[in-house]
């Protein structure tokens, strides 16, 4: 009799350590979310712990934009880092789409055989998914995630237990996703803000402010290490004329059209910018005067026989350049620099445009 009611205590005793063992693991969970600010760090947390107390082959959470229904990105996951950010075609995932539709854990028992994934079942088979859960993340009574579980094993099944204690997890993370969802949104909005900040709204080149926050830190660099750099001051010919002969609206087309050469015949590294009106600057680091002239004139040949969109005149555009280097120039900051290369493009539209005139005042082409 003593034997069996001890058994009996056994068998009673061991749910109820389990249920302490999944409440502990929630309000480690709990806890970590209220004390981390980063809710990708969270994110990471609750799948490392899932896979650390679940067998699991694979533990993700995967967020549903609000914007979008049709796909799914994987915020975050343990076993493999390089598909954090992967998109997933919704189309391929009926058991995601299940779980959002109905807002209730989605269990698969069998992959193979589930009638729910019969239409994706030549891609679940070749990699070796058996049983899959899915529970969704609802935060304000929108579900905009899921956790998602799949196992490899043979014969392994979920247990009721550990649906319940992931459901309880996902409970809990739905805060921290939503954190993550706008901690994404509002460092996109920065990022764009900051690029609308220093790019010019019509070519899509850097404004003058940018500009002139670069070049004064590459000429410092380039007197500090003895290094050549060089400035090239590019004016449309007769842009004015566009505009009265083919209106504003070919005018801009023809300044965007223009950056984009520019961007293309230049290098990465070179600093590219819009002077103001059909005035554009481009610093050229360690390029010496020679490049430097060289440069110019390809710049020149290739304006003077490209087509521009809009404009009839067969004779194209052409443009003037004034170029300043350091050395032999004595560049004291980004005022000398720009200078000498605008004196020298002054030189090179008072003489009769199109041509290449550098900083001494010698014309390099006529």
């Amino acid at each position: 009799m003593g034997h069996k009611t001890t058994i009996s205590k056994k068998g009673f005793l061991k749910p109820v350590r389990y249920a302490k063992k999944d409440l502990e693991t929630v309000l480690e969970l709990t806890h970590l979310m209220s004390s981390t600010l980063d809710p990708k760090e969270v994110l990471y947390f609750v799948v490392s712990k899932i896979s650390g107390t679940i067998d699991v082959t694979r533990c993700s959470i995967v967020s549903i934009p609000y914007e979008e229904k049709r796909h799914a990105y994987v915020i975050s996951t343990f076993e493999d880092p390089k598909i954090v950010n992967l998109r997933l075609d919704l189309k391929k995932y009926p058991e995601i789409q299940k779980a959002l539709s109905s807002r209730k854990p989605v269990v698969i028992r069998d992959a193979l055989k589930d009638p729910l994934l019969k239409e994706v079942r030549h891609i679940i088979a070749p990699i070796g998914i058996r049983s899959i859960v899915v529970i969704p993340i609802i935060f304000r009574n929108e579900v905009i995630g899921t956790l998602f579980l799949r196992t490899s094993k043979l014969n392994h099944n979920f247990t009721e237990r550990e649906i319940r204690l992931c459901t309880a997890i996902a409970n809990s993370a739905a805060n921290s996703l939503y954190n993550a969802f706008l901690h994404e949104k509002i460092e996109g909005e920065r990022s764009q803000f900051e690029k609308l900040a220093i790019t010019d709204y019509l070519t899509g080149l850097y404004n003058i402010r940018y500009f002139y926050n670069r070049i004064d830190e590459e000429i410092s660099r380039s007197q500090r290490y003895k290094l050549h750099i060089s400035c090239l001051m590019i004016d449309i010919d007769h842009f004015k004329k566009i505009n009265d002969n083919y209106g504003h609206r070919t005018g801009d087309i023809v300044l965007s059209e223009f950056a984009q050469l520019l961007k293309k015949h230049t290098r990465k590294s070179d600093v590219l910018a819009r002077y103001g009106g059909e005035e554009f600057i481009v610093l050229l680091p360690q390029t010496p005067q020679e490049a430097a002239v060289s440069k110019a004139e390809t710049i020149r040949a290739f304006i003077k026989k490209h087509k521009f969109r809009g404009i009839k005149d067969k004779k194209g555009l052409t443009v003037s350049i004034g170029i300043s280097s350091y050395p032999p120039h004595s560049v004291r900051n980004k005022e000398d620099m720009i200078t000498i290369a605008d004196n020298a493009l002054y030189k090179a539209k008072s003489t009769g445009r199109n041509r290449v005139v550098f900083g001494d005042g010698k014309i390099l082409q006529k």
